[in-house]
């Protein structure tokens, strides 16, 4: 029963099965079986659809396994393409290609932002919907498709036509570090607060606060990720500010 109310509400919020299917396929050149599984893929926090009992219905559980799903893969590219490097640059190359600013990047660059239900304003410039949606995608391709077909999509559709390692690798994407040499240069406080998310033990939410104001938040599967990604949203601000 709960299955069928759910596919009929996540049908009330798009108006067109057939061009939805068309563009699902053109970006991932599969044919879906569970149809209503990829749409809810693309319903942010902010448009939940509420279920009969009461609870809310959104993206951020094929968000979650997505993230997992996603890392698996490009480790095992990694460590398969790689076989003479050690962990920390397996580890540092893998938080390069996965990490908001790209995921966001690929989401826009797939078309996923003309698919996203989303009640902020301006979300397709919104770096964490866009990153959060690429991710629930490979959650949905996931349960629907298996690992095979997931890894297939992530190889051939992604890393090797948009990831360009020589690129990646001279990127310095450590943005904890930058902030920290900033707060140091201008003799700010700056604190990390990082807990596990409480639905979800295994991700973690990171605050940064900057002289005892919350300035970012990022979010991630480890501490280290969620730090992060709260300071690469912090530097953001930072530059918008025209203060960096």
């Amino acid at each position: 029963m709960r299955i069928q109310f759910l596919t009929f509400y996540v049908k009330r919020l798009f108006c067109s099965d057939k061009r939805f299917i068309n563009e699902l396929h053109r970006i991932t050149k599969l044919y879906p079986r569970n149809e209503e599984l990829y749409k809810l893929a693309f319903v942010h926090r902010s448009a939940s659809l509420k279920m009969p009992d009461g609870t809310h219905i959104n993206n951020e559980r094929l968000e979650f396994l997505g993230d997992a799903v996603l890392g698996s893969v490009v480790a095992e590219y990694l460590y398969k393409n790689f076989p003479d490097k050690p962990e920390g640059f397996l580890s540092q190359t893998r938080s390069k290609i996965v990490n908001g600013e790209s995921l966001a990047h690929l989401s826009s660059t797939l078309g996923l932002d003309k698919l996203i239900v989303s009640h902020v304003s301006h979300f397709d410039t919104n770096k964490n919907i866009l990153g959060d949606a690429f991710e629930a995608l490979i959650g949905a391709m996931y349960l629907d498709q298996g690992y095979q077909a997931v890894r297939k999509f992530i190889e051939k559709r992604l890393i090797n036509k948009y990831i360009d390692f020589d690129t990646v690798l001279n990127t310095d994407n450590n943005y904890k570090s930058r902030l920290l040499e900033w707060a140091q240069q201008k003799k700010v406080e700056l604190v990390f607060d990082t807990t596990p998310l409480a639905s979800y033990p295994t991700l973690f939410m990171s605050k940064v606060e900057i002289n005892g104001n919350e300035m970012a938040t990022g979010r991630g599967s480890t501490k280290k990720d969620a730090e992060q990604e709260a300071a690469r949203a912090a530097l953001s601000v930072l530059n918008e500010n025209s203060v960096l």
